[in-house]
């Protein structure tokens, strides 16, 4: 009889993991990678908290989900990605899932724009702007090469600015020019040798390419970018409207 108790709780407990193993299968969590929290998760299945903690080591020990402290639970190998039409920074993107972001700078150089950056950034040709190349990782793994001019008069000070393990957005904020939108264009093509060393991957792997226009509040453009994502780690997510 002593037993009754743990034996009902512990089927309850297989009940909830087996709930929240077929969300996470299903990628319910993907745009993130977080798991709700677990004053959630207690709403959610109907559960008590100790049901859910259950559950949720249950799935660690599959390796479908792990936690971060003080972050909450994350799926496991869910693709990078922004939630969508949310306009955030790699670094925003990697803190949320509870991991380490890293980037290494490849080059910084103040330089005259091109006629086709001057175009794109409404400004006179040769106005002077910042390009900078840098390699983003997560822990060890090299996850992306993003690839970045920055038109100076409208963010005086960045060319000063280390931006080695920092948010490039972040940077421009406290300079009081942060992106307020961003339009992006997203194509595959496959990795030069270049790209392959920089990301650790055969040459010809699929990458993913995004084409960046970012604007100020006020509608001025302010950066042209691209970022080359490894495809097997980063997602593309978008909402679609019907008129």
């Amino acid at each position: 009889m002593t037993n009754e108790p743990r034996r009902a709780g512990a089927g309850v407990a297989d009940a909830a993991a087996d709930q929240l193993r077929r969300l996470v299968r299903a990628g319910a969590f993907t745009s993130t990678g977080r798991l709700p929290s677990e004053r959630d998760l207690v709403e959610q299945l109907q559960v008590s908290r100790t049901t859910v903690r259950r559950a949720l080591a249950a799935l660690a020990e599959e390796g479908l989900v792990s936690p971060a402290p003080q972050s909450g639970w994350f799926v496991n190998e869910a693709p990078l990605g922004e939630p969508p039409r949310t306009l955030i920074s790699f670094t925003e993107m990697a803190r949320r899932r509870g991991v380490v972001p890293g980037t290494r700078v490849l080059s910084h150089v103040v330089r005259e724009a091109t006629l086709d950056e001057a175009q794109q950034l409404q400004t006179g040709p040769l106005s002077p702007v910042v390009e900078v190349e840098r390699l983003r990782s997560l822990g060890d793994t090299p996850i992306c090469i993003d690839h970045t001019v920055i038109l100076l008069e409208r963010t005086p000070g960045i060319e000063d600015v280390d931006l080695s393990d920092t948010s490039l957005y972040a940077e421009m904020g406290a300079l009081g020019t942060e992106p307020a939108r961003s339009n992006f264009v997203v194509e595959a093509i496959g990795a030069d040798e270049r790209e392959a060393e920089l990301l650790e991957v055969p040459v010809g792997s699929p990458l993913l390419l995004g084409a960046e226009t970012a604007f100020d509040a006020v509608g001025r453009p302010i950066l042209i970018g691209s970022t080359r994502y490894r495809a097997n780690v980063y997602r593309f997510y978008s909402t679609m409207l019907r008129r």
